[in-house]
């Protein structure tokens, strides 16, 4: 395939190995010249894909940035068997990679860009929903270890989790120590603890 030869495209459903070749050229041109510098046109030209390709697999300049920010992230959710100890350690790791990675740039401008974007507010609902439900996994499983309440829906203290996350990204605190996010997610576990007979 020459320089300027355009990859085939396979209508609405994705070519894998196209997919893959918008995602490299993305995730380098982040890379090289940061949110200021990415545009959907350099993308296209990197990848050899057509610029409505890429919007068919992709509403918007958001969705995309989103599928490279994911595409990155190695968080991991260990089990420490305590459910304390679990929300700590992932609150942690997250800030750890938004801090120390370009990540947490990328993440804020699409909230950003969300505030005033359909197509990218619709992208990060989306995404946002299904990272819920991942991160309700840290609940689900101090419900089955006993030490949350009955009546308390994962999904709905998970999203808690992510409000303190979103919260220390856009102030830009993500240095937070060991004892205040101790005494962060302690508040959060008084309304999830099962009362102590």
């Amino acid at each position: 395939m020459t320089e300027n030869t355009q990859r085939r495209s396979i209508g609405a459903k994705r070519n894998p190995a196209s997919a893959e070749a918008i995602l490299d050229a993305a995730e380098n041109l982040l890379a090289e010249r940061g949110l200021r510098g990415f545009t959907i046109e350099e993308v296209a030209r990197r990848a050899r894909a057509g610029k409505p390709t890429i919007y068919k697999w992709w509403s918007s300049k958001a969705a995309l940035l989103l599928d490279v920010y994911q595409r990155q992230k190695t968080i991991a959710f260990q089990d420490t068997g305590n459910l304390e100890d679990d929300i700590v350690a992932f609150i942690t790791a997250i800030t750890i990679h938004w801090r120390d990675t370009p990540a947490g740039a990328v993440f804020r401008s699409v909230i950003a860009e969300a505030q005033s974007d359909e197509k990218a507010g619709q992208a990060l609902r989306r995404f946002s929903d299904e990272r819920l439900s991942e991160t309700s996994f840290l609940i689900l499983r101090g419900l089955e270890r006993g030490e949350i309440k009955n009546g308390i829906f994962p999904k709905h203290a998970a999203r808690w989790i992510s409000s303190y996350l979103w919260f220390r990204l856009l102030t830009g605190d993500l240095d937070v120590s060991q004892q205040n996010l101790r005494r962060d997610v302690s508040v959060l576990l008084l309304g999830l603890r099962k009362d102590e007979k």
